[in-house]
C-alpha cells in the first residue's frame, strides 16, 4: 500500500498538503491562493517591527519612570528643604527674641546703674555739704577748739 510509508500524525501537528500542484489547480478561481513568500516575509517584518515598537514602548516607560523618580527625588529634597527653611526661621525669631530680652535686660541693668550712681553723687553731694558746713563752723571767729 502506498500509505504505508507515511509517518503517523504527531500530536498538535497541522496537516499538510502531498498534492502540491494538483491542489491548486482544484481550487475555485476566486478562492484564495493562500499566503505567498512575499506574504510571509511581509508578515515576518511587520512582526519584528512591533516587536521594535514594543521595546521602544517598554525603553520609553523606563525611562519615564526614572524622570518620574528624580522629580519626585527633586520634590523630597524641596521639601527638606523648606523644613531645613522653616526651622531655620523659627530659630532667627527665637534669637531675635532672645536679643530682644538681653537689650531690655541691658537696658534696666544700665537704668539701675544710673540710679545707683546717682544716689551715691547724692551721699557725695550730702558729705561734701556737711564738710563745708564743719569747715564753716571750725573757722568763726568766736569758736575755742578743744
Amino acid at each position: 500500500m502506498p500509505n504505508d510509508r507515511i509517518p503517523p500524525e504527531e500530536p498538535g501537528s497541522q496537516p499538510v498538503s502531498v498534492g502540491g500542484q494538483a491542489d491548486a489547480s482544484r481550487r475555485d478561481p476566486g478562492q484564495d491562493p493562500g499566503p505567498t513568500v512575499e506574504h510571509l516575509v511581509s508578515a515576518e517584518l511587520s512582526r519584528n517591527e512591533a516587536e521594535r515598537f514594543r521595546q521602544l514602548a517598554e525603553e520609553a516607560r523606563e525611562v519615564r519612570d526614572q524622570h518620574r523618580e528624580a522629580l519626585e527625588t527633586v520634590r523630597q529634597e524641596r521639601e527638606r528643604l523648606r523644613e531645613a527653611g522653616e526651622s531655620a526661621r523659627v530659630a532667627g525669631e527665637e534669637a531675635r527674641a532672645a536679643a530682644e530680652s538681653a537689650r531690655h535686660a541691658t537696658l534696666d541693668a544700665v537704668h539701675a546703674t544710673a540710679e545707683a550712681l546717682a544716689q551715691t553723687l547724692e551721699g557725695m553731694k550730702a558729705v561734701e555739704d556737711m564738710r563745708r558746713v564743719l569747715r564753716n563752723l571750725r573757722d568763726l571767729p568766736g569758736r575755742e577748739s578743744n
